[in-house]
């Protein structure tokens, strides 16, 4: 919302959608839309029109000082020292991140921010990043979306994972191709960044396995395929790595690998929010990078 209400107040100094979206670098319909977004998370209108010409109405003038008043703490917090960080900031992250790279990281954080406490947002990857997009998270770990992602948002790969065949522990057959012709796939969610791959790498291959499951969750999806319910493409990611003997076997791609990345996106840079910055120090600190 801190984008919307940077956009609302220039409205209200410059008098025009046009003048507000030359301040601000924006077209005038790019001004527009955030003004109604902004109304819709309102609730009501806030400006009167006359022509091109628009001034605040009542609602207007409420929202004007705690508008001004949000962009002024945000940017004290921009501003301020990582030894004086407090408060509450609001972390979007995938299942798999959750139980996976975070706890490394947020006790990283913990010790250099001890004041920050964190609110961690569950989702997946689309709705993660519409999030951050519109303000409503500080920050999300998601997988890298097939398409790019939105100019004024920062972003950083922490993980690159290869994707794995795996099948129940007492499968036979040393292929894709053959565990495919003996066991139907548990198919990771082809809504999902992740699960598209899956398709494509399918499709490429010429497989039409037959399809009993489908979900998202990659914890779930290992359990799935441990109770026998059949075999899965999925990240070499989860807890399910951790357990002694492994519950599942894993069969490699070989030159057909292909990978999942995990970005880190924000909508302020390193250099522009201390807090960031603090997250990619403990980031590196962790040691991210290719797993398996």
């Amino acid at each position: 919302m801190l984008r919307e209400l940077k956009t609302f107040l220039a409205v209200v100094r410059h008098g025009t959608f046009s003048a507000a979206g030359g301040a601000v670098g924006l077209t005038q319909s790019a001004v527009s839309s955030q003004i109604r977004n902004l109304e819709a998370d309102i609730g009501e209108p806030l400006f009167e029109r006359t022509g091109r010409a628009v001034r605040l109405n009542a609602a207007g003038r409420r929202l004007l000082p705690r508008a001004e008043e949000m962009l002024a703490l945000a940017e004290r917090i921009r501003s301020a020292d990582t030894d004086g960080l407090t408060g509450e900031w609001h972390l979007g992250a995938i299942a798999s991140l959750q139980s996976g790279l975070l706890p490394d990281v947020l006790r990283a954080l913990g010790i250099s921010a001890p004041g920050v406490m964190t609110r961690i947002v569950p989702g997946v990857s689309l709705t993660l990043l519409d999030q951050v997009d519109k303000g409503d998270l500080d920050m999300a770990m998601i997988v890298q979306p097939p398409f790019a992602l939105p100019g004024d948002l920062y972003a950083r790969v922490i993980a690159r994972e290869p994707f794995v065949m795996i099948a129940p522990a007492d499968s036979d057959g040393e292929s894709i191709e053959a565990l495919l012709e003996t066991h139907p796939l548990v198919l990771y969610d082809r809504g999902s960044f992740g699960g598209r791959q899956v398709v494509r790498f399918l499709e490429r291959r010429r497989l039409r396995p037959a399809i009993r499951l489908e979900l998202d969750e990659i914890d779930a999806i290992a359990r799935m395929v441990e109770f026998g319910l059949g075999v899965a493409l999925i990240p070499l990611t989860g807890l399910w790595r951790h357990r002694q003997p492994l519950p599942v076997r894993i069969v490699a791609l070989g030159e057909w690998t292909f990978y999942r990345e995990l970005v880190m996106v924000s909508r302020l840079s390193p250099t522009q929010s201390p807090l960031v910055a603090l997250i990619e120090e403990a980031l590196t600190a962790t040691g991210t990078g290719e797993v398996g």
